[in-house]
C-alpha cells in the first residue's frame, strides 16, 4: 500500500523530524547567560543556583501537574524563579516569557530544518497538514517562524498548551478535532517509536519514521516495521526544554 492511499492530512512531530536540534541545559555557560540578561532585569541570582533552581522548580512543576505524561510551562517555571529572586519591582509573567526565550537561546547548539524535510513539505503542499509536538510554545512557536516552516501548517499543537505530553492519545485528539479529519485518514509522522508511532496508531492514525516518509517524494516510500539505530525518544525530550 503506498504511504499516502486514503490518507487526507499529514500529521508531523516537530524536533528531530521537522527540526535539527541540539541543546545543552547542563552546562553552567547556559545558566552564566541567563543570569547576566536576568541582572539587567531585576533579579539577581548566580548561575549554580540558577540551574538548581531551573531543576528543582521543573519537578515541583512535573510533580503537581496530576498527569501520567504530564508537561509544564516553561515560561511559568522562570517566573516562579524570578518571584523569589527579584530585587525590584518586575511584571513576572512578562519576564518569565523573557527569561525563557533567553534560556532557550543561550541551550542552543545546533538550529536548522531537515533539508529532506523541506523537500516533503514542498511535495505535500495543498494537503492539510499538522503539527503534534512535545515542545513549549513560548519558543518553539518562534523556532518554526524562524525556520520559515510554520506556515505550511493548518494547526499546531504544543504539550505545552495542554499540560501533559504524547503518548497521551488526547495530544493527537486535539489535532483531529482542529483539522476535522477522521483518525484513519491521517498519517502521522515522526521520530520517537513510542510517541510518533505506537501513539497515533491506538487512536487509528497510520504513522511512518520520518526517514521512511523522506522517500515519499520520490515514491519510494515503506512502512517501518522497528525503530531506526538512531532513533531515541531521549533526544526528542531534551529538545523540548523541560528536563528536570
Amino acid at each position: 500500500m503506498a504511504a499516502l492511499d486514503e490518507i487526507e492530512a499529514v500529521f508531523f512531530d516537530c524536533y528531530n523530524t521537522l527540526i535539527d536540534i541540539r541543546t545543552d541545559e547542563r552546562s553552567i555557560e547556559t545558566y552564566r547567560m541567563v543570569s547576566a540578561w536576568l541582572a539587567y532585569h531585576g533579579v539577581s541570582i548566580d548561575p549554580v543556583t540558577l540551574k538548581y533552581e531551573y531543576r528543582r522548580v521543573c519537578r515541583d512543576h512535573f510533580e503537581g501537574a496530576g498527569e501520567r505524561f504530564a508537561e509544564i510551562r516553561i515560561e511559568e517555571v522562570f517566573s516562579d524563579i524570578c518571584s523569589r529572586h527579584r530585587i525590584w519591582r518586575i511584571d513576572e509573567t512578562t519576564l518569565g516569557r523573557g527569561a525563557a526565550r533567553t534560556f532557550r537561546a543561550a541551550s542552543i547548539r545546533r538550529k536548522q530544518a531537515f533539508p529532506e524535510s523541506l523537500r516533503l513539505l514542498e511535495h505535500l503542499r495543498g494537503m492539510p497538514m499538522g503539527i503534534v509536538s512535545n515542545g513549549q510554545r513560548v519558543f518553539s512557536e518562534q523556532e518554526l517562524r524562524y525556520l520559515g516552516l510554520y506556515d505550511y501548517f493548518d494547526t499546531v499543537v504544543f504539550s505545552s498548551d495542554h499540560g501533559y505530553q504524547k503518548p497521551d492519545p488526547r495530544l493527537f485528539a486535539h489535532a483531529l478535532d482542529a483539522m476535522r479529519v477522521a483518525p484513519e485518514a491521517v498519517l502521522f509522522v515522526g521520530d520517537s517509536f513510542e510517541n510518533d508511532i505506537l501513539a497515533p496508531r491506538t487512536l487509528g492514525m497510520r504513522s511512518m519514521f520520518i526517514h521512511d516518509a523522506w522517500t515519499i517524494p520520490d515514491e519510494g516510500c515503506r512502512e517501518p516495521s522497528r525503530p531506526p539505530a538512531w532513533e531515541g525518544a531521549e533526544r526528542a525530550k531534551d529538545a523540548g526544554g523541560t528536563v528536570p
